[in-house]
């Protein structure tokens, strides 16, 4: 990120949303909304004084509700640019109308309240869209695991934050509850995959690998714990991936075959209630934590920025590539490409490897002065054009466009309203020729005279 920040070809905008994206490929206009940030990083130096301050404190979504932040923040740690924002829902200046600690106590005067948001517009010739992923909200669906209620139910990526040296316990595994060091924890796998009455049905593929270095953590940090690890099936398709949950085997976590049915607190621990399907028989363990495997679900927001760039998205939410096998990073968008977990489940080295083929697309098409594109895309006879533009409303890739044209009737001129295909745009779907009532767009390659001399050519 500061690489990037730095680089002098890399325009940077945080805590900022894409608006509208209009053009076509080598000539897109992406229209970005640069959020008020209530501070003038102009000015700001970053120093921390006014988060040391700021008297609101409120839970923070970096340690997803783990710990706390005040309402003046550094989203993370390590952001780029390292200067804050104020959060202007719980900022006690935006809510009541008074405070303004951040401001008088900040040197470089960089407290702005009355910043507005703006917005930019920015030439851009291609698109990668790389939006990540969010968590299955496990709460809603599987109350056997305690709705939430039970604070030492946590997902994996909770965790996560609990086991790093910069979360809220400084990489000290303890129980959110009291705060003591768990010596039984539970692993529940595939909360929200595979399981499609309550979830979704497939598999969030980094699920498994991700268990196993949670236990090996647990068994590593903590002296004499236990680890047990429900699951359905154990995948590790990777390299060394199968060796890595071997040895976690070999250090001790039990793997217990089987689906969870129920958690419920028992005294200041909980009593998870399973079954082992190898044996036959039902399990109850007592533990101290349990940590829940969630689906992989695509991110929030996705699906609108699927309807603004122009693309469309599978069944799940997750964007669609052009061909699973021979266009994986290509949309059917020309100049879209995706990476990442925006495309479905991913682990870092898959998301590393379609980020990399995804700029290697990006200095391909740029590499060349002029670009090959398919020649059966739609035309418009603008002679029989009622413009209705019902063509318009029904184009996946907004192709259509509005054009006037000029005619004489009658001896004077007249303006009419007709409809104009972008090439640029235009995929050849045939769409559009479908909804035209007047018939006055045809496929290249596929109007009803060439259909019926090939149908004639054959009876011949």
């Amino acid at each position: 990120m500061v690489a990037a920040a730095q680089h002098p070809n890399i325009t940077l905008f945080t805590y900022a949303e894409v608006e509208k994206v209009e053009g076509y490929i080598g000539n897109f206009e992406v229209t970005i909304r640069q959020k008020a940030r209530s501070v003038d990083h102009s000015k700001c130096t970053g120093c921390g004084t006014c988060w040391e301050k700021c008297p609101t404190k409120v839970l923070s979504e970096y340690n997803l509700g783990l710990g706390m932040r005040k309402a003046i923040y550094i989203s993370f740690p390590q952001a780029v640019p390292n200067k804050p924002v104020i959060d202007r829902q719980h900022c006690r200046q935006f809510t009541r109308g008074k405070c303004g600690v951040c401001q008088k106590v900040c040197p470089a005067q960089a407290i702005d309240y009355q910043q507005e948001d703006q917005l930019v517009k920015e030439q851009v010739g291609a698109i990668v869209v790389a939006t990540g992923y969010d968590l299955f909200e496990w709460e809603q669906a599987y109350g056997e695991y305690g709705y939430g209620r039970y604070p030492d139910v946590i997902s994996g990526l909770q965790f996560e934050r609990l086991n790093n040296a910069s979360g809220p316990t400084g990489g000290k595994i303890l129980r959110p509850s009291d705060g003591k060091e768990p010596k039984n924890v539970v692993f529940i796998k595939c909360v929200g995959s595979r399981d499609a009455a309550k979830g979704k049905e497939y598999c969030s593929r980094t699920c498994c690998m991700y268990t196993a270095k949670h236990a090996h953590q647990v068994l590593e940090k903590i002296p004499g714990s236990k680890v047990y690890v429900f699951y359905m099936d154990v995948r590790t398709p990777g390299k060394a991936y199968e060796e890595f949950y071997l040895r976690t085997v070999h250090e001790g976590a039990r793997y217990i075959r089987g689906r969870v049915s129920k958690i419920y607190p028992e005294g200041d621990h909980l009593v998870v209630m399973g079954v082992d399907t190898l044996l036959g028989r039902p399990v109850e363990v007592a533990a101290d934590l349990v940590v829940l495997a969630t689906a992989m679900v695509p991110s929030k927001g996705s699906a609108e920025i699927a309807r603004i760039v122009g693309f469309s998205t599978d069944q799940d939410g997750f964007f669609m590539e052009s061909h699973p096998k021979l266009r994986p990073v290509e949309t059917n968008t020309a100049g879209v490409f995706l990476a990442g977990a925006c495309q479905g489940p991913k682990d870092i080295p898959d998301t590393v490897a379609q980020a990399s083929a995804a700029a290697a697309k990006v200095c391909a098409l740029f590499s060349r002065s002029e670009m090959a594109v398919d020649p059966m895309i739609a035309h418009v006879n603008q002679a029989l054009c009622s413009g209705c533009l019902e063509c318009k409303n029904v184009c996946p890739y907004r192709a259509i466009e509005t054009a006037t044209v000029t005619e004489r009737v009658g001896g004077k001129t007249v303006e009419r309203t007709v409809a104009s295909v972008n090439t640029g745009l235009c995929q050849g779907c045939g769409a559009c020729t479908v909804a035209c009532r007047a018939g006055a767009i045809n496929v290249k390659g596929f109007t009803n005279e060439q259909v019926l001399a090939e149908v004639d050519a054959l009876c011949l």
